[in-house]
């Protein structure tokens, strides 16, 4: 699917004198953008011509502040502004302080006004024929505590050159947006994604954007928020695709989010409640959330395997009903077009600091501790020689990365049944790690291996014409809802396994069927 725009908004210069700059009207007040050039603008990804040019709208809010009296509470939606808000720069996030060294560069910027969308358009105005371009909203990972859509990798620019709008959206993170709370509403982060939802549907026709065609995507924890929207009744009108990367799914049970959050106001020495926590420094919270998931320790891994994530969207009876595949088996989303899938080895960097200390340990001693079931253990080995044979390190990281993802992955073809969903691998090993790491499929989704810091997740030439091809899929899939493989069914589906070459094959996920 290729569109290039007949009809562009022309540039503005504001009353300082600055050029390239473009307005729009939101249903709350005027934004002011800036024109940048796409990426190879002669359309390559699709063949086309895509547009030359892509207007970046960043950190228009959709909701107020949530501190002071709005600390804990539902997003309450932006009031409207006087004047033209300049929306030239990433606005705050909730991720706080320096990350670190993270897979995906995902910058945090300070501030209080966290609840906020950036939107990359090729045509931003409201198409004069009433039929405006396709709409991907990214939601970003970050295991539901960190990450942030400031992201350069994150940049629509090149789905604007290939006629679709773009926008990515901001969500209270950790115990703000998850933790349970006496008297404050659940899922506090999820209706922040509604309401991001909720303010495309309004507000994206303006950006030249078509409401009744929003694909929704996300990586980790991004992938499983995806999911659980598709599974949520409250959420079906706000979008029409889903694409999942390496889906992280919540569905954290009431009784784990209610004993998590009293556990954390105890050890903070107030009540579990909105007085009591709104008490504490946003400093404090987070010192104690962190100290509360450390996963360091031999035992870490296998409790999230076994238990999941403390923090995340959880089973609410409100928002959320009953657990995502569940709802899925109860059919709703079923008429989503969906495309899922996982890297071949998500987690196996878990293991490079104790790769040559667990070359000296046997697989199955590991694979147990990591909570392999004694009476699968042979066959899993026998599933996957190939890994095995590259030693004990790989062959945990696989089953890590099988147990938290591609089982999930399974589950959701089976659970949809006959609905139109798309399985993937993403197997192209990365130059630098020499397997398919965790994020490691995000800028091929994107098409921005020419972003930085590039080289220390995939190597110093990753392979373009993947870009091309996987990217091409995407695009075809949030223009057309399909992207061009056959769809998964039954327990051995058939997948698209993106590598060098690419190929389509039937029962691309056998090898985890012997721990499903």
């Amino acid at each position: 699917m290729s569109h290039t725009p007949t009809h562009s908004t022309p540039e503005t210069t504001d009353a300082a004198g600055r050029t390239g700059l473009v307005e729009v009207d939101t249903l709350a007040g005027r934004v002011r953008g800036r024109w940048r050039p796409t990426v190879r603008s002669a359309g390559d990804a699709t063949g086309g011509h895509g547009a030359e040019r892509s207007a970046a709208f960043l950190g228009i809010p959709f909701a107020e502040a949530p501190v002071g009296g709005l600390r804990f509470a539902a997003p309450v939606p932006k009031a409207p502004w006087a004047g033209v808000l300049d929306a030239l720069e990433f606005a705050p996030t909730a991720q706080r302080g320096d990350p670190g060294v993270t897979l995906i560069p995902e910058p945090s910027v300070p501030g209080d006004a966290t609840l906020n969308v950036n939107v990359f358009t090729p045509s931003p105005e409201t198409p004069a024929d009433g039929t405006g371009l396709p709409v991907l909203v990214w939601i970003h990972g970050g295991g539901y505590f960190a990450g942030s859509p400031a992201s350069p990798w994150y940049d629509g620019r090149n789905f604007n050159r290939d006629g679709i709008v773009t926008v990515t959206i901001s969500y209270r993170l950790g115990f703000d947006g998850f933790g349970w709370i006496s008297d404050a509403p659940s899922n506090r982060g999820v209706r922040d994604w509604l309401l991001a939802l909720e303010w495309v549907q309004q507000n994206i026709s303006a950006f030249g954007g078509d409401p009744s065609q929003v694909t929704i995507a996300g990586q980790s924890a991004g992938g499983g928020a995806v999911l659980t929207l598709l599974g949520m009744e409250a959420a079906q009108h706000l979008f029409h695709r889903v694409y999942a990367l390496s889906g992280a799914l919540g569905d954290v049970t009431p009784e784990r989010s209610e004993s998590f959050g009293r556990a954390l106001a105890a050890a903070a020495g107030v009540e579990p409640t909105r007085a009591g926590l709104s008490s504490l420094a946003e400093s404090r919270v987070l010192e104690l959330q962190k100290q509360a998931t450390d996963l360091s320790g031999p035992d870490a891994l296998a409790s999230i395997l076994e238990d999941g994530l403390p923090l995340g969207p959880s089973i609410d009876g409100e928002l959320i009903l009953r657990a995502t595949a569940a709802s899925l088996a109860a059919g709703v989303g079923a008429d989503k077009p969906l495309v899922l899938g996982a890297t071949d080895d998500e987690f196996t960097m878990a293991f490079a600091d104790v790769e040559k200390k667990l070359r000296w340990i046997p697989k199955s001693l590991v694979l147990k501790k990591l909570g392999m079931p004694k009476d699968r253990l042979k066959a899993y080995l026998a599933a996957n020689p190939e890994v095995a044979a590259k030693g004990t390190a790989r062959i945990a990281g696989r089953f890590l990365t099988d147990r938290m993802f591609r089982v999930t992955n399974l589950d959701v073809v089976e659970a949809r049944g006959n609905a139109a969903t798309w399985l993937y691998r993403f197997s192209w090993p990365s130059g630098r790690f020499g397997f398919a790491e965790h994020c490691l499929d995000v800028p091929f989704f994107f098409d921005c291996l020419d972003g930085p810091a590039m080289e220390p997740l995939a190597g110093p030439n990753p392979p373009q014409a993947l870009a091309d091809e996987l990217h091409a899929a995407v695009v075809a899939f949030i223009g057309s809802g399909d992207p061009g493989w056959p769809t998964a069914h039954g327990a051995s589906p058939t997948a698209k396994v993106w590598n060098t070459p690419s190929s389509i094959e039937a029962g691309a996920y056998d090898s985890v069927l012997p721990i499903r």
